[in-house]
């Protein structure tokens, strides 16, 4: 069996709520969303940089601070990250890592285009990896082997941008994701809600993929929601100056 993925939604209707007290669904909040921490249930924080209402970095660490009592309900917590670019995202989130698991959060790095090539990182600085990136990087093989060595190294895995069961059978089967998220709920909550539900049904029912099934699953992910092309101009990894190899040089010399 294909396991399902904890499908994390804003607890934006009351509807919705009693799905997360129940433990079907989980919460996902943002300091622009205006949604409070539900009740019961587990729920994780997003700093929302990926919107267009971000609060900013201190703004988003003031707002995790004052949600500290329900720390221990929290699956994860982002670190601010730079959409589309791995290597700005390790410069940018690593400062804020031990500054949200001191405030007694699991943190979660934000994986984005090209983190395969960076090696500026280290598995045991953050408790969760959440596939972000565009999404043709989202879908290729290199982030699904990303997040299943995630999985191996104890880690919980998250998807971003999860709105169709095709997208949330991809996230299970090829990533082993532990939870997903997506606009779906946010856009139409009551209206796509027995959809998201049934997603769930659909996986815990559903028999492992045979190796036929897994190859075509995994090389055919693309629902059509997105476009392939993220739009932005990708930038490269930082060159280092050729001088910098000139003084090495000279300092083995």
């Amino acid at each position: 069996m294909i396991h399902a993925p904890l499908y994390l939604a804003p607890p934006s209707t009351n509807r919705i709520r009693e799905h997360i007290h129940a433990r079907r669904l989980g919460a996902i909040l943002t300091p622009s969303s205006g949604n409070r921490v539900p009740e019961e249930g587990y729920w994780a924080a997003d700093s929302g940089i990926f919107g267009n209402s971000y609060v900013g970095d201190e703004a988003y660490m003031d707002w995790l601070e004052e949600r500290v009592e329900f720390a221990d309900r929290c699956l994860f917590a982002t670190a601010p990250d730079v959409p589309f670019n791995a290597f700005a995202t390790i410069s940018h989130s690593y400062p804020y890592l031990d500054r949200i698991r001191r405030l007694g959060y699991p943190v979660a790095l934000v994986a984005q285009d090209h983190l395969e090539f960076c090696d500026w990182w280290r598995w045991e600085d953050f408790d969760c990896l959440f596939i972000g990136g565009s999404t043709a990087w989202k879908l290729s093989p290199a982030a699904a082997v990303l997040a299943r060595a995630a999985c191996a190294a104890g880690l919980w895995v998250h998807v971003g941008r999860v709105n169709s069961f095709k997208r949330l059978r991809y996230a299970a089967a090829a990533m082993d994701a532990d939870s997903a998220d997506g606009t779906l709920l946010a856009n139409g909550p009551d209206k796509h809600l027995p959809s998201v539900l049934r997603w769930t049904w659909q996986l815990l029912l559903e028999e492992a993929p045979s190796l036929i099934d897994a190859c075509r699953l995994v090389h055919d992910p693309y629902d059509g929601r997105y476009s392939l092309a993220s739009g932005r101009t990708v930038t490269t990894a930082p060159r280092i100056p050729a001088a910098f190899y000139d003084s090495v040089q000279l300092t083995l010399l």
